[in-house]
């Protein structure tokens, strides 16, 4: 009489070769994905570097920042002309756009216009000794463009940021027309900046115009790694802080704390853009959260390891 064959199958030893295998995979994945995340991370800090060491170079060279030149240095130089009003090339050491051409219309945060968008140009152009790579030959200190800048078009005004998703490095200050005044209780957010954050549209014909609308969308746990390793790891203190130029939130004049949820603290706008005060909870949307206390802010890392994207950065000029 003939036997039916044993049932074939895996044996104990066939399974636990597959579940290594997948775990090397999963493994694989997971330091794929560390190692890309700390590569951005270091990109971004040598970008940011790179144009710290331009504007110092072009200062030592010219005595002024880019952007910020007056009109005799410029022409004495070849750089294209500045104009006659502040924010145009006044050489005051605040790099300020403009929001028309005229008195009074310097603005710190009109990043496409006046010195914060000459600043771009001088850094690459010859007479600056091409210190950046790229060509921004679309701004000029003392015109606003007609229509509004997106797309694609967003890259003639700013280099791209090295974290991708985006995102554009630009130049924004503290200054505000005529009466600016330093804020004496907040001197650590004071000055030139460079900023970090994906500009949706320059906010022509708004109002205010050159100043863009533009969203948070670093990685929590990017934002925190480059603010730790730049500075001292908190979003809202140092020279490394979690603000942005954004104009599209109501009730906002410029500048803009990436605290989420919509809670940008009572003195985000200027002239006057203190810390956050207002206990904002970590959540999937927040950059940073009140750390279990109204006073201690803190990068939200507690929620999804900081993979959500929802961080946006300044760096304070050194």
């Amino acid at each position: 009489m003939m036997q039916s064959p044993a049932n074939s199958g895996f044996t104990l030893i066939e399974l636990s070769i597959v579940l290594v295998i997948i775990g090397l995979i999963i493994g694989g994945v997971l330091v794929g994905q560390d190692l890309v995340r700390a590569a951005e991370v270091r990109a971004t800090i040598s970008q940011i570097e790179k144009y710290n060491t331009a504007a110092r170079t072009f200062y030592g060279k010219f005595g002024y920042f880019p952007g910020d030149l007056n009109g005799l240095v410029a022409n004495q130089f070849g750089f294209t002309a500045r104009g006659n009003y502040a924010g145009e090339g006044d050489g005051n050491g605040i790099i300020e756009g403009i929001l028309s051409t005229s008195s009074g219309s310097n603005n710190g945060n009109a990043a496409f216009t006046g010195e914060c968008g000459m600043f771009w140009v001088d850094l690459s152009s010859a007479a600056g000794g091409h210190l950046i790579d790229g060509s921004f030959t679309a701004a000029t200190p003392t015109t606003i463009p007609s229509a509004n800048v997106v797309g694609t078009n967003i890259g003639a005004y700013f280099p791209t940021a090295k974290l991708g998703r985006g995102n554009s490095v630009y130049v924004w200050s503290g200054g505000w027309g005529s009466g600016y005044t330093p804020n004496p209780n907040n001197n650590s957010n004071e000055g030139n900046y460079f900023g970090i954050s994906v500009i949706t549209n320059s906010a022509f014909g708004s109002g205010y115009d050159g100043i863009p609308n533009s969203y948070a969308d670093i990685p929590v746990a990017e934002a925190y790694a480059i603010d730790k390793k730049m500075d001292d790891g908190f979003p809202q203190s140092g020279r490394v802080t979690a603000m942005y130029v954004d104009f599209s939130v109501p009730g906002q004049t410029g500048v803009a704390w990436a605290a989420g949820s919509g809670n940008f603290g009572a003195n985000s706008g200027l002239p006057s853009y203190g810390p956050t005060t207002t206990a904002t909870p970590a959540s999937s949307t927040t950059c940073y959260d009140n750390a279990n206390s109204t006073a201690a802010m803190a990068y939200s890392m507690s929620v999804s390891s900081g993979a959500n994207p929802n961080c946006a950065l300044s760096f304070q000029f050194q």
